[in-house]
């Protein structure tokens, strides 16, 4: 609908940064609403996201907010956050979002007759409210961490401070008449339905926790407001950027196109060994249990047996037998996207199609604290195929602020593969099991994990804390144990010694077998016993043949040494590969030989993997060593695996160390041991209190205030600041390595124009993504104390590094590296 001059227009939501133009209040609510009402269909819930939209800027109908954005302030930062910014930022800030939460809680409360039913309709009326009063900030807290009823104190605000009644008076008729219309009955037995759904007491078998079923509602919170943030930043950036509308892809996606191209590249695939014909077997039952009903499935395969292509075609054809929106591969590490994107863009998409199929999400360059420029360019998965990584998805369902949680939503309707799930960190378990179920069970999504290491996420100790609904029937191959027999290919040597393997007896096997078979891997469970392992064996090894890896070099360095390897492999040239664990998920290389420090069964199999991968050489050699020095005394992950690990080695024999049998018994020690660690445990330094992320987004049982009548008791902000998907926060740096270097000039020169072009700013830091660096807070302060990072805008949180600061060899270091001009910003 449009608005007209004289019904509201001169009420100003955005003022367009190039031409001045300015976008009516009534014009913004009501395209939101249009959008917010579309994403949240997806669930059944199109009223309340249209009610959401109608409603989350009412505050901009006050003269308060009127005079601020017409302010140089306002102009800049009119949708600024409001908790994730120094206040004397703030100068001026009109609190615009809870107006529209009031008119949401008092309207809707109106309609509670006898206690029971108002306790019903009060939830309704706070789920809704706390989305839209929480629009700039992230979800509040309903219960504070000091046991105050966070919710009331924001529902409760002067009117002097949020204008509800000024705002009433001067608000578009049609924008109240629509409001009006949205919050009625029909809109709270909608809620209600979905939440007895919510309610049940049993799942797929599984008896569901009231800590479960409280989980599911702060979970459904979540949804919605994922709804209305998305909706409202689509919206902004289509008004600043008008060319933005062209670029999206509105209509369904024919999955029919894809069907077809998925199946002509799986129809030339040559048989030409038994392990081709293995794949080829796998394919096809993938392809048949993709016409069966929607929900959780494994699928179990060992390394090397084609799960990428397994899963891609158990995908589109199961996407296009269910009319699904798009298909999400979840993979462990950034490693991983650019070569599994590539092998499935060569399949599906072609020069000449409309729109691409296939978005890589390598990382987060926008900053957590966002900025209009940030909001507008963040990345919301808006594609038939997306590639990411676990920590992507992981901030989206649970990380604080708006940044993140604006892609939730696009996980409904959809099917998501998780490359590599044993790799799920395991703090994250019981949430993720929980989220993973309500999407699985409420939102129309189906989950596929693949893995040759299936952890045991339908088994946990705890489970009325959460668990995988894991049905026997879903796994997509038939014969697991007899698979992993056909499919050996290598052989475990445990080489563990007491007293552990000096450097030098490392580096003489690593020589030996390098020389001897022609190609050998090294896997090392830290940086810097890589780097050092390097070091020593490149002295008396050819230039050409040695290589380290490690993600202190961003994605694109890393892609052209797995290009140089790969190609010296397929061509039988002696290749000497010293990494990290990255290598060992999803990587496709084939070495003779393979030495693994020791760790956990699920990463020695995983290394395993990257050995006689094509079965060429009968049975190769897998050395598991343990080092004399390896302080990893703060890598809990890797020190309870390499116990448990010790145990297994003591129960099987080596030719059975890589059976399912083995590998269903160590997840049964570490998850056993772990138990405890899996509701994301926080030191009272965070909350106040020793408590769990799993706790403050269900019942918040450990809350002093739980005993308040609260709908929702969630902490929402509390535990999306205390939440990080891996154990210690990162900052994400643009290195100038290859191509690299234009992209940070482009970047300077485009921040230095007058008229800052957003689309050309958003294609930049998507390429960029592929030439950054994740970087632990203590080389960070280092990178900041010598000055080697530098900010393109301040306050943008985009960084780039010097180029003195990043080596051919090693990737980024926290020391010069080479003599490189200083790269001048």
């Amino acid at each position: 609908m449009e608005l007209g001059i004289g019904d509201g227009s001169h009420y100003v939501a955005h003022v367009r940064k190039f031409d001045n133009k300015r976008q009516s209040v009534g014009q913004h609510l009501l395209d939101v609403s249009t959008i917010a009402g579309c994403l949240a269909h997806k669930i059944g819930m199109k009223q309340a996201g249209e009610l959401l939209g109608l409603l989350h800027d009412f505050g901009k109908y006050s003269k308060s907010f009127q005079d601020y954005i017409q302010s140089a302030t306002g102009i800049l930062n009119a949708d600024i956050d409001d908790d994730y910014v120094d206040s004397s930022a703030l100068k001026g800030k009109i609190d615009h979002s809870s107006a529209g939460a009031q008119w949401i809680w008092h309207t809707l409360c109106g309609y509670g007759g006898n206690e029971k039913n108002r306790e019903k309709v009060e939830l309704c009326a706070e789920i809704l409210a706390i989305c839209v009063a929480s629009h700039h900030s992230g979800l509040i807290d309903c219960l504070k961490q000091d046991g105050s009823y966070g919710f009331k104190s924001r529902i409760e605000k002067e009117d002097n401070r949020t204008h509800l009644i000024e705002c009433k008076r001067n608000a578009d008729i049609h924008i109240v008449d629509a409001a009006n219309g949205l919050a009625d009955a029909n809109l709270l037995k909608t809620m209600l339905q979905f939440r007895n759904r919510l309610n049940q007491d049993t799942q797929h078998n599984q008896i569901i926790s009231a800590k479960i079923k409280s989980f599911y509602l702060g979970f459904w919170t979540r949804f919605l407001f994922s709804c209305l943030i998305d909706a409202d930043r689509i919206d902004s950036a289509d008004f600043e950027r008008p060319q933005n509308k062209q670029h999206r892809q509105d209509a369904p996606v024919d999955w029919s196109i894809a069907v077809a191209r998925v199946e002509d590249f799986v129809g030339q695939l040559q048989v030409r060994n038994e392990i081709d014909e293995i794949r080829r077997d796998i394919s096809l039952h993938c392809k048949e249990k993709a016409m069966g009903a929607q929900g959780i499935y494994t699928l179990t395969v060992p390394t090397g047996g084609g799960k990428t292509y397994a899963s891609l075609r158990f995908a589109v054809h199961h996407a296009e037998k269910h009319k699904l929106d798009r298909i999400i591969y979840i993979v462990p590490y950034t490693t991983i996207i650019e070569q599994n994107a590539k092998a499935i863009r060569e399949i599906v998409e072609r020069d000449d199609d409309q729109f691409p199929w296939i978005l890589e999400h390598h990382s987060n360059l926008e900053p957590e604290n966002q900025t209009w420029r940030s909001k507008l360019v963040a990345e919301n998965w808006d594609a038939p195929i997306v590639m990411t990584t676990m920590v992507q998805f992981l901030e989206t369902l649970f990380s604080g602020g708006t940044r993140g949680v604006r892609r939730l939503h696009q996980l409904a309707n959809s099917v998501i593969v998780f490359d590599e799930i044993q790799t799920l960190p395991i703090n994250c378990t019981h949430l993720f099991c929980n989220a993973l179920n309500f999407l699985t069970t409420y939102t129309k999504t189906t989950a596929v994990l693949c893995t040759a290491t299936q952890p045991l996420l339908g088994k946990l100790k705890y489970s009325e804390k959460g668990q995988l609904f894991l049905l026997p029937e879903n796994e997509l191959v038939h014969d697991v144990e007899l698979l992993f027999q056909q499919l050996e290919r290598v052989k475990i040597r445990n080489q563990v010694k007491i007293g552990g393997w000096s450097q030098d007896e490392i580096m003489t096997l690593a020589v030996n077998e390098f020389e001897t078979k022609g190609s050998c891997l090294v896997i090392v469970n830290t940086k810097a016993w890589a780097q050092k392992l390097y070091e020593a064996c490149v002295v008396s090894i050819d230039d050409e043949a040695i290589f380290h890896l490690s993600t202190s070099q961003c994605p694109a360095h890393r892609q052209v040494i797995f290009n140089k390897i790969k190609y010296r492999l397929d061509h039988n040239f002696p290749v000497l590969c010293i990494s990290t664990q990255l290598i060992e998920a999803g990587v496709d290389v084939d070495f003779a030989s393979v030495i693994r420090f020791l760790a956990g069964l699920d990463s020695i199999a995983q290394a395993a993997g990257r050995c006689n991968r094509n079965g060429k050489r009968g049975l190769s050699e897998v050395f598991v060593i343990n080092p004399d020095k390896e302080p990893i005394d703060t890598l809990v992950d890797i020190k309870v695996g390499q116990e448990k690990m010790l145990r297994i080695l003591d129960d099987f024999v080596e030719d059975a160390l890589l059976s399912p049998a083995a590998m269903a018994q160590y997840f049964d020690y570490y998850f056993y041991q772990r138990a405890d660690d899996m509701t994301y445990p926080l030191s009272a330094d965070e909350v106040g209190r020793t408590d769990n992320l799993l706790n403050l987004l269900s019942d918040n049982e450990k809350n002093i205030g739980r005993g308040i009548r609260s709908p929702l008791k969630q902490s929402f902000m509390a535990a999306g600041k205390a939440f990080k998907a891996i154990d210690a926060p990162t900052e994400s740096v643009i290195v100038p390595y290859g191509a690299g270097k234009t992209l940070i000039e482009d970047l300077c020169a485009i921040n230095k124009d007058k008229v800052f072009e957003i689309g050309r700013y958003y294609e930049l830091l998507k390429k960029a993504q592929k030439y950054s660096v994740n970087v632990f807070p203590n080389v960070w302060k280092k990178l900041l104390d010598v000055r080697a990072v530098h900010e393109l805008v301040a306050g943008e949180g985009v960084y780039v590094l010097d180029e003195q600061y990043y080596s051919e060899a090693f990737g980024l270091s926290s020391e010069i590296v080479s003599k490189a001009d200083f790269l001048s910003l």
